[in-house]
């Protein structure tokens, strides 16, 4: 008892003086029996705009709605050697990363930085830095292998966060390692770094490392800050830890110029939260025209926004691109400008509107005209389907598209690129016959939706009326792996569609291969019709590396005296210096 009563003595002092305790536990209330569980939450917050569905994740883990196994936190060791001194010490994090409900039914929830910092502040945690989650990979008795889901515009969805939370949770299932043991590889992590004093608006993501210890995710500061899809995991940093046997705020550590090399690779890191006062806003790049063009903006049909890109003096001869947008995508993006390292890449992978100045560069005869049509939900797929108690929504945007131009000579190109190109089946399926003023279709890697019972006769009809073009684009994306795994079948992928649709066509029309090398160019009609397949041995993903490398440009152009004048298919951009800030 005696040697027992100093040990008690101090700890008392150590209770009463509010000296961290360790290991901690998040401070949360404890979990109500009629709290939702996780796949319930999911369907209550489906449907909720992104604010007020974090505003209710944020409100679940504020009353306690967190997993047992989440609450108490993990020791990692943490050491780096500075001017030949080792030091070490130890953080304390989240076992796997914030989840809510039970712990039979849980849901991962990924969240934008402004409300990750705001549970992070909330429970006296701090958010990780890069070098902070390589340690927690390395200590983590759980290691699964990473999971991930084809990109979509569905990977920001409730839907996918369930899916690949049960996904996860199959995985983690099959460890023999209980709940609680620190689990790592099954997300991507939200992190803090040097960068983020300069991009107020981004958020930094880093790691999900494969069973080798090599992230798949670097450093990144592209997204803006309104981003987080099925792969960003929140894992929480307590906001206390050791170094050398002495309690320090992880704050501060990250500030010094010595003790910093513990928690960072990147120097002392002086903003250690994001900074974010309110729910971030999406604000897209602002159209701005160039001179001698505007920028019209409509909505034929509510759930679509159209922007008209026009020279502001329109010749006797217009040429009017439709272009359906590709999947996950805004108007803003798909027209493109200059960006700098640590703005958001979208912005740099399409330059449909430098493509578009250097094709007027060339076209003085006619003046070209794009229609950008932008659903709602950035999926024509999706729009569509949800649309289809409305069968005449094609039909009507095109309609309202062409009344803008009463009056004018019309030449009407009908494009797209990825999902863009069922807005385009869409309306073959439900005009009786090609209106008569198309005379070209072009599909840019979107031909997924091609279905020979219901569009090859239109198509066929309409080229045997002469004067019409059809150009088909396409790579072998049946060959392509993201993460090592094929993600179309060999019928199923814009590959699979053009074989379809080439064969089909190679019934009522003489269409050859006219070269031997790659990319395979087929042509029928003396260039009427124009399909270009891209091969593919490497295994790499081209779905818009087709259009950046002058795809639209050739989508315009094929057939026609000037095709590859000034460009190449699947060359280096020849559109560079019509590319706007």
């Amino acid at each position: 008892m005696t040697t027992m009563a100093p040990m008690l003595a101090v700890l008392a002092f150590i209770v009463s003086s509010g000296v961290p305790q360790y290991p901690p536990r998040l401070d949360l209330p404890d979990r109500k029996q009629d709290a939702p569980t996780g796949s319930i939450l999911a369907g209550q917050i489906a449907a909720l705009p992104h604010r007020q569905r974090e505003d209710r994740i944020f409100a679940e883990i504020d009353a306690g709605n967190v997993p047992s196994f989440i609450r108490k936190l993990a020791p990692v060791a943490v050491a780096a050697k500075v001017n030949g001194q080792e030091i070490s010490g130890t953080v304390y994090v989240t076992p796997d990363y914030l989840a809510v409900g039970s712990d039979d039914d849980y849901l991962f929830v990924p969240m934008t930085p402004y409300t990750a910092q705001r549970v992070a502040d909330r429970v006296h945690c701090v958010l990780p830095t890069p070098k902070i989650v390589d340690a927690v990979y390395s200590a983590a008795t759980v290691k699964l292998a990473p999971s991930p889901i084809p990109p979509s515009p569905a990977m920001t969805t409730v839907q996918v966060f369930l899916d690949h939370t049960r996904t996860v949770r199959g995985q983690r299932a099959a460890d023999p390692a209980p709940m609680g043991a620190l689990t790592a590889g099954d997300k991507k992590d939200v992190v803090i770094c040097k960068g983020l004093p300069e991009a107020p608006a981004k958020v930094a993501i880093y790691g999900w490392h494969r069973r080798d210890g090599k992230p798949i995710q670097p450093l990144y500061l592209g997204h803006t800050a309104t981003w987080a899809d099925y792969s960003h995991g929140i894992r929480l940093v307590w906001g206390d830890m050791i170094v050398d046997g002495v309690s320090k705020k992880v704050v501060d550590v990250l500030k010094d110029p010595v003790a910093s090399a513990l928690l960072s690779d990147e120097g002392p890191i002086v903003q250690s939260s994001y900074s974010l006062h309110q729910f971030p806003v999406d604000r897209p790049s602002p159209l701005t025209a160039a001179t001698g063009e505007r920028f019209d903006t409509f909505a034929p049909i509510p759930g679509v926004r159209v922007v008209i890109d026009r020279p502001e003096v329109l010749l006797p001869k217009v040429r009017l691109v439709i272009y359906a947008l590709p999947n996950g995508n805004t108007i803003e993006q798909t027209i493109g400008r200059k960006t700098t390292a640590d703005e958001d890449w979208h912005y740099d992978i399409q330059h449909i509107g430098a493509q578009t100045r250097f094709l007027r560069a060339r076209m003085t005869g006619e003046s070209l005209v794009v229609a950008y049509l932008e659903a709602s939900n950035h999926s024509w797929p999706a729009w569509l389907h949800g649309a289809k108690t409305d069968p005449t929504a094609t039909t009507t945007i095109y309609g309202a598209i062409l009344d803008k131009f009463k009056g004018s000579n019309i030449h009407v190109v009908l494009d797209s690129h990825s999902g863009g190109g069922a807005f385009i089946f869409d309306f073959l399926k439900t005009v009786d016959r090609v209106p008569y003023q198309i005379d070209r279709i072009a599909f840019l890697d979107s031909e997924y939706n091609y279905d020979p019972a219901l569009h090859l006769k239109k198509l066929a009809d309409w080229l045997k009326a002469g004067g019409h073009y059809l150009c088909a684009i396409a790579y072998d994306d049946a060959s392509a792996l993201y993460n090592g795994k094929p993600f179309v079948t060999a019928t199923g992928g814009t590959w699979g569609r053009t074989h379809a649709m080439l064969a089909d066509l190679g019934k009522e029309f003489d269409v050859r291969r006219v070269n031997s090398f790659d990319p395979e160019r087929y042509v029928g009609l003396e260039g009427r019709i124009t399909m270009l397949l891209k091969e593919n041995p490497t295994h790499e993903i081209f779905h818009t590396v087709q259009v950046e490398r002058n795809g639209f440009i050739e989508s315009i152009l094929s057939g026609e005296p000037s095709e590859e004048d000034g460009y190449k298919y699947f060359g280096p951009r020849a559109y560079t210096k019509y590319i706007r800030g």
